[in-house]
């Protein structure tokens, strides 16, 4: 069974542990979680020290050992991208959340992780919780804008 231990560095409430505890039994058993509930400030420069980024970020996630991870979920931005998700913030946070154990686990950003992220989510989620059908936390959403001729080349872009 996976720990989890949850610190809250910020004043806004989250889900409860038994759910993440959970979550992270699944995803990746017999692993030591941190989870770290973070403001905008801090996010920031986190983002800024550990990946060279100065956007704030919804969620960071990094090995801290063999089979020890943190995740650090900013509260706060979470809440202001939600609705552009079609989530409520609690439901987001537990999406994020699982986003960072992938990462942990050694997923990269693409379909199979997004697929994987829904099916999660959709497993999970608890009462009052809306997880929608189709969702993506990849930025990079339109890279297969192009129509390929037969030869294989671009022929046009679809708008």
């Amino acid at each position: 069974m996976a720990e989890v231990s949850i610190k809250n560095l910020t004043r806004r409430p989250y889900a409860s542990r038994s759910i993440f505890v959970a979550i992270a039994t699944h995803v990746l058993p017999h692993w030591d979680i941190s989870l770290v509930f973070i403001g905008p400030t801090r996010a920031r420069a986190m983002n800024a020290q550990l990946r060279g980024k100065t956007y704030i970020p919804n969620v960071l996630s990094y090995a801290a050992g063999k089979e020890n991870g943190e995740i650090c979920i900013c509260l706060q931005e979470a809440e202001r991208q939600a609705p552009m998700y079609g989530m409520n913030t609690r439901a987001f946070v537990l999406y994020l959340f699982i986003h960072g154990l992938l990462h942990l686990k050694g997923w990269a950003h693409g379909v199979t992780m997004e697929r994987c992220e829904r099916k999660l989510a959709t497993k999970f989620a608890a009462s009052g919780t809306r997880i929608p059908i189709y969702v993506t936390t990849n930025r990079n959403r339109h890279r297969h804008r192009h129509i390929p001729s037969k030869n294989g080349r671009r022929r046009g872009t679809l708008r």
